[in-house]
């Protein structure tokens, strides 16, 4: 593997663990350490921790209950508050962890770059949730929430297997989310002031 390859993955392993981040948390870690458990993908030493069996094990326990929990609107919601000081600082460390298992200046910039995305990602999801939420339906909530297992799914195979797709694709989506922010900020202060 030639070395501007290899820094193509990395950026790419790194951006998509910030995004899944704040999208499910547990479902990247669990899908990503099963893969690395059993060999499909090789993780680099600062995610290893993420293929042992505890770790697969607690994801796969929390990625159930996020998996009901987030079909059921207003307890979503609630759901994504409480997760607000998890996905972020958890979206940070697994950037930071996909550059190595030394601290140096580009593992604490992949945490920064890493917890901003996770961010954006996260009140991106959040916000629109809360919107969501105020449909008198659930089938609304549960096609949002299939949608967001799915593009976890699709990330995390797109940014092994083609590593550039990802990054534009990821590119598109923080325009997007960008977009949507500005909107759901407007749409908020207009229904305060009311």
């Amino acid at each position: 593997m030639t070395p501007d390859l290899q820094v193509v993955q990395s950026v790419a392993l790194a951006s998509l663990l910030a995004w899944a981040s704040g999208i499910r948390l547990y479902l990247v870690i669990f899908a990503v350490g099963l893969a690395g458990h059993f060999g499909y993908i090789d993780l680099p030493p600062g995610l290893k921790v993420l293929q042992h069996p505890w770790v697969i094990g607690a994801a796969g326990i929390l990625l159930v209950m996020e998996f009901l929990v987030d079909k059921v609107p207003g307890i979503d919601s609630v759901w994504d508050a409480a997760h607000t000081f998890i996905r972020i600082p958890a979206g940070a460390l697994l950037a930071a962890g996909a550059t190595g298992d030394t601290l140096g200046a580009l593992t604490v910039a992949a945490g920064l770059l890493g917890g901003t995305i996770t961010a954006g990602t996260h009140f991106a999801k959040a916000g629109g949730r809360a919107i969501i939420n105020t449909s008198p339906e659930p089938f609304s909530n549960w096609g949002a929430s299939f949608t967001e297992d799915a593009m976890v799914l699709a990330g995390i195979w797109f940014a092994f297997l083609y590593p550039l797709v990802f990054l534009a694709a990821l590119a598109l989506f923080a325009a997007l989310v960008i977009w949507f922010l500005q909107k759901f900020w407007t749409r908020f202060r207009t229904r305060k002031a009311v």
